[in-house]
């Protein structure tokens, strides 16, 4: 796979919530660390994602926000 990205973390899939269009697929990087991405129902069919399958979390966004109360 070759892509523009620079963050790509490697995982397991550990969950995967769908909703009416949408999933939240959750991936363990390991380190006790867990990325969750929001991506459509069909990308979830195309990729033939399911619980346990190695994937990659691409992070491309030139910023991330973080808040607190």
């Amino acid at each position: 796979m070759k892509i523009s990205a620079r963050n790509i973390l490697k995982g397991t899939i550990t969950e995967i919530v769908k909703g009416a269009t949408t999933s939240h697929v959750r991936i363990d990087i390991g380190g006790g660390a867990i990325v969750t991405a929001s991506i459509t129902n069909e990308a979830v069919a195309d990729l033939k994602l399911e619980k346990g399958n190695q994937a990659y979390a691409v992070v491309k966004a030139s910023d991330v926000m973080v808040g607190i109360d």
